[in-house]
């Protein structure tokens, strides 16, 4: 009872500050204002605070004047959504069945995402041009470059094929990037429930696999509560700077997997709670 309680203060919460928050979204959009990213920024972070998650943030995002950053991270959870969404003001990267979602997809949209059909080769051209062109407006966009979530505890290998949207060295690639474009690889780690350490089998609290429905998967965080999350912002990487886009591929997924083994041995620089 106290659960069914608790989850439906929240949907009210979550509900009433989306309603407050979407006209201005909106306009925000309309008119390419800076509240466009700031606005999202806020309700994540005040999400994740609802739903009794830690954000610790350690690093910092990279920034380029008038060109945007593509960050390239690991995925475990529906979760890294709103960690990385509460860390930076981003956008994502999401496969186009996100689309279709009830209530997720309104505010995926909001948040000005990127639906893209991974499983389409043929379209692997176009929806690059896609995301180049958000990287020109200076937008940073959040690439899950496994393609799918993982358990938490090992990384998937990296699909290159939308690493081609930054271009890489000159000549080696088809549609390089006018401007250079920095890819910043970013590791996302639960580490913690209820201020102890997870182990190999009690990260599954917060992973979610792909054969989990969604709504009983986000009762059962919900009811789970205090989990802690490391973002760790890795060193950015010129894209021009990689002779093609599997070797720029295979660089984040070494500076990821580093960064990841580092969080979960409790190696790393100090953080910042969001």
């Amino acid at each position: 009872m106290i659960l069914r309680v608790r989850l439906a203060l929240i949907v009210v919460l979550l509900v009433a500050m989306t309603i407050l928050l979407l006209p201005v979204q909106i306009l925000a959009i309309r008119f390419r204002h800076p509240l466009r990213r700031r606005l999202p920024n806020l309700w994540h972070q005040i999400a994740s605070r609802l739903i009794g998650l830690r954000v610790n943030v350690h690093g910092k995002p990279a920034r380029h004047d008038g060109v945007g950053v593509l960050i390239a991270a690991n995925h475990v959870s529906w979760l890294d959504i709103v960690a990385l969404g509460a860390a930076a003001p981003v956008s994502f990267i999401a496969k186009h069945e996100v689309a279709g979602w009830a209530g997720v997809s309104v505010l995926a949209k909001l948040q000005e995402t990127l639906f893209i059909e991974r499983a389409k080769r043929g379209k692997a051209g176009e929806q690059a041009d896609k995301i180049r062109q958000r990287l020109a407006d200076g937008d940073v966009m959040v690439l899950f470059a496994e393609g799918t979530t993982s358990d938490g505890n090992f990384l998937l290998p990296f699909k290159s094929a939308l690493f081609g949207a930054v271009g890489v060295r000159a000549g080696n690639e088809e549609n390089a990037s006018r401007e250079p474009v920095h890819v910043q690889p970013v590791a996302i780690v639960y580490t913690h429930h209820h201020g102890i350490p997870m182990g190999r089998y009690s990260r599954p609290i917060a992973a979610w696999p792909g054969d989990v429905e969604l709504a009983p998967h986000v009762a059962g965080v919900i009811g789970a509560g205090a989990i802690d999350v490391s973002i760790l912002f890795g060193d950015p990487i010129v894209a021009t700077e990689m002779p093609n886009r599997k070797a720029l591929a295979l660089a984040c997924e070494t500076a990821i997997r580093d960064m990841a083994s580092s969080a979960l041995l409790g190696r790393v620089p100090p953080s910042h709670a969001r």
